[in-house]
């Protein structure tokens, strides 16, 4: 009988904000796959750290972040393969993900290749989006609002039409792509209605108003928020 592939969402950093079945999951699996870059160590192993045991094999997806390459379809065929040869030994494996898997997740890549083959079990987590509405204190959408999730690296022209059509927005993956999202922001006046956030719920949180953000850059693990004023109700 083949095993199990299980997608665990490990949460926007903070161990403890796994869930209860994540933790169950990753204490029983007896193969714990996770990404990692092509150098260093993998964030969503140090997330999920306190509540992997000893003795478990552990598989590192590393994947070079090369900018307009990436997936890499080598890649994870290849780990894809590894992960299989478990799975047809009846070992169960669990894949690490930051967040939630399928928001941005990087397991989508290994689900694609191997959810016809293998049953597969996808656990969701609590999501960067929710971590850093948290972390900043505002509310994502309130009453009949639309909440759009934009990615940083789209063109300008796309983010400006993107972000004035919405009525809030969560901007991820601003990384290197700080100033053009800065620039895009202050050209609609919204600079005062947004925040910025990296690393939430970690030990290196940051948190402030976009109009005190006074670095040129940022790590890819920030993001930021938008909420327009609501319009006033008829009565």
């Amino acid at each position: 009988m083949n095993g199990t592939l299980f997608g665990l969402g490990v949460g926007p950093g903070d161990p403890e904000l796994l869930t209860l079945k994540a933790v169950r999951i990753i204490g029983q699996s007896p193969v714990i796959a996770y990404p990692a870059p092509d150098v260093g160590d993998s964030l969503a192993r140090a997330i999920a750290a306190p509540h992997i045991p000893d003795g478990r094999h552990e598989i590192v997806i590393r994947t070079p972040m090369v900018a307009g390459n990436f997936p890499a379809d080598d890649v994870y065929d290849h780990y894809a393969e590894e992960i299989a040869s478990h799975l047809k030994e009846g070992r169960d494996v669990a894949v690490l993900c930051e967040g939630d898997p399928f928001l941005f997740g990087s397991f989508m890549y290994i689900y694609t290749r191997l959810a016809a083959a293998f049953p597969v079990q996808v656990i969701p987590g609590v999501s960067s989006l929710g971590a850093c509405a948290a972390a900043a204190g505002v509310p994502l959408v309130s009453r009949n609002q639309m909440l759009s999730i934009i990615p940083a690296p789209l063109p300008e022209a796309d983010l400006k039409t993107r972000i004035k059509a919405a009525d809030a927005v969560c901007i991820m993956k601003v990384g290197r792509h700080l100033e053009k999202v800065c620039r895009v922001v202050a050209d609609l006046g919204l600079t005062g209605n947004a925040h910025y956030v990296e690393h939430a719920s970690m030990a290196n949180q940051k948190v402030c108003a976009l109009t005190d953000l006074r670095e040129a850059t940022a790590p890819y693990f920030s993001m930021i928020l938008i909420r327009k004023p609501e319009p006033e109700s008829k009565q």
